[in-house]
């Protein structure tokens, strides 16, 4: 199999630009949406929304590659990154990590990329994990670098990056290019087109022995941020993992020559969807807060439970509606209890209630327009 860095154009991809011309201006259309959002929040629920998005990311990012965090950890270390308060004790390493580098991510985004800038995310990323040979440098090893699937005796290779001893040359030409394509560069791309560049470009030289994925979707990240002039609090990892198989064999597809418009459109439309669910979660979140603002001292011991806890589901909400065995399961209340306690937060407006009998579930009657 000949990879893309094996033919004679690497590092030169190609692709048509009018495929992205719509996908751009939309992308472009959103944020503006966002900003206006995002302006009429107060300052602690900005606060508030920032740690919600930033740690969702995180935890989403590190389950595209198998790895399960702690959100309550993630956040705790967020907030402290952040100044909003002091940390929990006892937060693992990868929760700490993942937590650091989002936050680096966030306040330096505008700062040029360089060796030490990655290097610095890879350290964060890989504290704790004894198993990497090569901690906040690039690889070294001698040993191809192959992203592979199957048994031993049946593998399959998706793909082969460039050998160790190239990665130096490789990286400077890539910060480089990161550079010179940014804002303030001598050969300006557009906000999309970039982003999905740079990911592809920094996956196929795959230069560290791990975190690879979960640092390339940061530089796109931070690609979107510089061409928007400010963070974008973009849920890409959230919109990836959801559809991660198709994430993977996009990028199969594309890791073998240098044309890569079916792939530069599949991430636009993934950031399309990401830059949407963002402001989908912004609207839940004030949705949530003048929910509470409206019930919170309206609601019995048990209610205040059952509500929270569908509240913690955000935008995916309660799986199938919340029924009255979900409310007998997670207060311990008897059944005429429970009926009695839903058919009052049906009255007072807190839920709105769907079937009968059996089938019957009940619904946060949240702010019109969330979907």
């Amino acid at each position: 199999m000949i990879w893309n860095w094996q033919q004679p154009e690497w590092p030169a991809f190609t692709w048509d630009s009018k495929a992205l011309e719509a996908l751009e201006g939309e992308f472009l259309r959103q944020s503006g949406e966002f900003v206006g959002a995002f302006r009429h929040i107060s300052a602690d629920d900005k606060d508030a929304i920032r740690i919600e998005l930033i740690s969702e990311e995180a935890v989403k990012t590190s389950q595209i590659e198998g790895e399960l965090l702690s959100r309550e950890s993630v956040q705790s270390s967020l907030r402290q990154q952040f100044g909003l308060g002091p940390a929990s004790a006892n937060i693992p390493p990868a929760e700490r990590g993942i937590a650091m580098m989002m936050a680096d991510l966030y306040r330096d985004y505008a700062a040029a990329l360089a060796d030490e800038s990655l290097f610095s995310w890879h350290k964060m990323l890989m504290s704790g994990d004894a198993t990497i040979r090569t901690v906040g440098g690039y690889r070294t090893h001698a040993d191809p670098m192959q992203v592979v699937s199957g048994p031993d005796y049946k593998r399959t290779v998706h793909f082969e990056a460039p050998p160790s001893v190239a990665m130096a040359e490789e990286m400077a030409r890539f910060n480089a290019w990161f550079n010179d394509t940014g804002p303030n560069g001598a050969h300006q791309l557009p906000a999309l087109t970039r982003a999905g560049l740079a990911h592809l470009y920094f996956v196929s030289i795959h230069p560290f022995e791990d975190g690879n994925g979960r640092i390339a979707r940061a530089l796109a990240e931070k690609s979107l941020a510089q061409n928007l002039g400010h963070p974008s609090l973009i849920a890409l990892a959230y919109t990836i993992e959801r559809k991660r198989k198709d994430y993977y064999a996009a990028l199969e597809r594309n890791n073998k020559g240098p044309e890569i418009t079916n792939w530069l459109v599949y991430f636009a439309h993934t950031i399309i969807e990401a830059q949407a669910t963002t402001i989908r979660r912004v609207d839940f979140y004030v949705a949530k807060t003048r929910f509470y603002d409206r019930f919170r001292d309206r609601l019995n011991e048990r209610q205040a439970k059952v509500i929270a806890r569908m509240l913690k589901e955000g935008l995916d909400g309660f799986k199938g509606g919340l029924s009255a065995e979900n409310y007998i399961t997670i207060t311990g209340a008897s059944r005429a209890t429970a009926t009695r306690d839903l058919q009052d937060l049906v009255e007072k407006g807190a839920l709105s209630r769907t079937g009968e009998l059996r089938h019957t579930r009940y619904w946060l009657a949240l702010a019109d327009g969330l979907s």
